[in-house]
């Protein structure tokens, strides 16, 4: 007998059971884990507010002594209290049961000499809220409510700390905190007719802002886009309630090729009490965002209705008279964000997609291009902004890879890139006003997010939030983790994917696959990012002997404009062929059982999903659709015209990706979601693909949730959901 066989054959077999057997005592997880007990949510760091000093943060302390509770001042260097700002016992005292608990809960103005706390919050729509909002003078130690007339939304503190602004019913009011007086800055306010200082519906959804007016630098006035709305469609949503009769909530809604709301610009001058409107006047265009260039000149970012020419136009805030500052055009459509930055000598900053790729561009004061400062075949997906004293810019972006993102710091003249966060994963940052601190959060597939406190350098000075707790619990569970993968269509083009195997995965046997899918415009589902929700979830099924896998189609986003644009006009073919030929590949992998492959999604997801049943009919066995859109004839104008045009001049383009027009052609089983209650994408859609199946004689299952709006949600909703899915998806695939 060898010494291999004697000694350590024995031992390499008692290690092998020790392992299998270690593996077989972890937990399974449980839908309940995920949706109602929160075994897996992943901590914060706590929350703290940058002080305006740029050398200390507000945060909350809750623990030691009694007096020592309360909001204090710490140092960013140090991480040492400085000096309290009030206690816990003055904030019960002034606030009872609805005193904050944590820096995050307060709106603080510029000088830290007040602060605003939000009470009694009803959610709107999707960023809106109303709420009755109170005020906190430090130095008095009082309380002040922002008035008695009516719960307010926006409420935002003027530059010098003294006033508060904020819509009620439709108008624009402002309260001087100094006097106590409340000023109604606009009479005209009527609901679904004009609206001001806040958007209408389809600008909050799609351009991403709840708050459309904004204060001066010097605070001696204020500007508001202001929204006639009147002869925009109305749209009806119906609840039930368990009333005897059901209960209608309209608003309005434009859909492709309607009428949008009429905007215009208005600026209001506190000291005169006189009101100007800004000459931008053009036939059917948007304003997506106003910013102040200094006290006297307003910007308004002016957008044609196609979304393919946006300028930047300078008013002049006295007498409303109006310039062209720049001009940009693009073959395809100009999306907006929140990057626009104007520097104290006139000249501004400014993210485009000019040469392909999203980048970084100085313009001098007069608009003329002055250096473009981040440049390679890569993109920048946050702007962070600009410490002019150093002169350096900070950025977010996917140089190294798609599925990574990196913050960096780069001169102002385009030299001297930094990478702050080397290390492989996903990070995004948060800077204080003076660029001289951020906070880094960072995570990678397999590691939860945690979060440290950095100079501005990159240096890191500690650790705020690492997850500890949450590792600890994921490691006695029984989870699959995601690998990456990459494969090739037949037309060449190369798409990144992740599978989720099971966690006994022998590759000698076959498994069905369900294919989780996304895939709307710039999204990516395939990151190097933690996502606990999503990856706990979908391991429910893993454990149940399904492989998870998920790829990011043409038309996602960090791999330059072409590759994310080139969807235009045709929304859902070339995403959904894409999905198509990743089936395919799936079929091609020896443990892949090709005849039980699967899909899902929500949304824009619920739509290819339909769309890869249907065209993709060999391939896909069953296909569970929530919420979609069915034909983007019922969607938006805003978002839909932006990457189809209107129906009237792309009418083609509608036809050819309607999944109303191809329901004849599913064959598989098909799961179809909706809420009765979805103001984003009306159950319309699913009525009308209910007309088709029955019309053409296919078999379906169906789900409506009464009076739940796009996400689902509320009570028992979402594990029902998911249970339900679940269960439809053992026994049909």
């Amino acid at each position: 007998m060898t010494l291999i066989t004697k000694y350590i054959i024995p031992v390499l077999c008692f290690l092998i059971y020790f392992e299998e057997t270690a593996q077989s005592q972890k937990k399974e997880i449980t839908l309940n884990d995920v949706w109602y007990y929160g075994t897996f949510r992943e901590k914060g760091a706590a929350s703290f507010h940058p002080w305006h000093d740029g050398t200390s943060y507000v945060q909350y302390v809750n623990d030691g002594i009694e007096k020592e509770k309360g909001l204090w001042l710490f140092d960013f260097a140090t991480g040492k209290k400085n000096k309290q700002l009030v206690t816990e016992a003055e904030l019960k005292n002034s606030f009872g049961d609805q005193a904050p608990g944590s820096a995050d809960d307060v709106i603080w103005n510029a000088n830290g000499t007040r602060f605003m706390l939000a009470t009694n919050v009803r959610s709107v729509y999707r960023h809106s809220t109303v709420a009755d909002y109170l005020v906190f003078d430090l130095a008095e130690k009082k309380v002040l409510k922002i008035s008695a007339k009516g719960s307010q939304q926006e409420a935002t503190f003027s530059p010098d700390g003294n006033a508060v602004a904020f819509v009620r019913e439709n108008n624009l009011f402002i309260k001087d905190l100094l006097t106590g007086i409340e000023t109604q800055v606009t009479l005209d306010g009527k609901k679904n007719e004009i609206i001001n200082g806040i958007p209408d519906w389809v600008y909050e959804e799609e351009f991403s802002f709840s708050r459309a007016f904004e204060w001066s630098t010097d605070s001696k006035r204020i500007a508001w886009i202001r929204f006639d709305e009147s002869k925009v469609p109305l749209y009806t949503l119906q609840y039930y309630y368990r009333d005897q009769y059901p209960t209608n909530y309209e608003y309005k809604y434009p859909k492709v090729g309607e009428k949008n709301a009429d905007v215009s610009v208005w600026v209001y001058d506190i000291v005169k009490g006189s009101k100007n409107e800004m000459r931008i006047s053009k036939f059917d265009y948007y304003v997506p965002r106003i910013k102040w260039k200094n006290a006297n000149q307003l910007c308004v970012t002016r957008l044609n209705r196609l979304q393919n020419e946006l300028e930047l136009l300078l008013c002049d805030a006295t007498n409303g008279t109006a310039s062209a500052l720049f001009t940009e055009k693009n073959p395809y459509y100009i999306e907006i964000e929140d990057h626009l930055t104007f520097l104290k000598d006139g000249s501004f900053l400014w993210v485009s997609m000019a040469d392909g790729f999203n980048h970084i561009y100085h313009y001098r004061a007069d608009g003329i291009l002055n250096k473009q400062i981040t440049k390679g075949s890569w993109d920048v997906k946050t702007f962070y902004g600009c410490d002019e004293k150093n002169k350096v810019v900070y950025y977010q972006s996917a140089e190294l890879s798609p599925l990574e993102r990196h913050v960096y710091s780069i001169k102002l003249d385009g030299t001297g890139k930094k990478n702050l966060s080397p290390a492989p994963g996903f990070h995004s940052a948060s800077f204080n006003e003076a660029f001289t601190f951020f906070m880094l959060e960072s995570s990678d597939a397999s590691t939860p997010r945690s979060y440290a406190l950095c100079k501005a350098d990159g240096n890191s000075l500690r650790i705020l939030e690492d997850n500890q707790a949450l590792k600890k619990t994921l490691s006695e569970f029984n989870y699959s983790r995601r690998e990456f993968i990459k494969m090739k269509t037949p037309e060449g083009v190369e798409l990144n994917g992740w599978l989720m195997k099971p966690k006994d995965f022998n590759p000698t046997k076959k498994y069905p696959v369900l294919v989780h899918v996304y895939g709307g415009p710039g999204d990516q589902q395939v990151l190097n990012s933690f996502s606990s929700s999503r990856d706990m979830n979908l391991n429910y099924l893993c454990q149940k002997g399904y492989i998870i896998a998920c790829f990011d189609n043409r038309g996602s986003g960090s791999r330059g404009q072409e590759f994310l644009k080139c969807t235009y006009k045709r929304l859902g073919e070339l995403e959904s062929n894409d999905q198509i030929d990743a089936a395919r590949y799936l079929q091609t992998l020896p443990y892949v059982d090709g005849s039980r492959i699967g899909i899902i999604g929500w949304s824009f997801g619920g739509f290819i999903s339909t769309l890869c049943l249907e065209k993709g009919n060999t391939v896909f066995k069953s296909a569970v659709a929530i919420a979609p859109v069915t034909d983007w004839r019922f969607y938006d104008s805003i978002y839909t015209e932006r990457y189809m045009q209107t129906n009237k001049e792309n009418e083609v383009g509608y036809d050819e990706t309607s999944p109303l027009l191809m329901a004849d052609r599913i064959k598989g089983n098909y799961l179809l979601i909706h809420g009765t209650a979805d103001d984003n994408v009306h159950y319309q859609n699913t009525a009308e693909m209910l007309k088709a199946l029955y019309e053409n004689n296919i078999s379906f299952t169906q789900m409506t949730f009464p009076d739940k709006n796009h996400g689902i949600y509320g009570g028992n909703t979402r594990p029902y959901l998911y249970n339900e899915v679940y269960k439809y998806i053992l026994t049909n695939l």
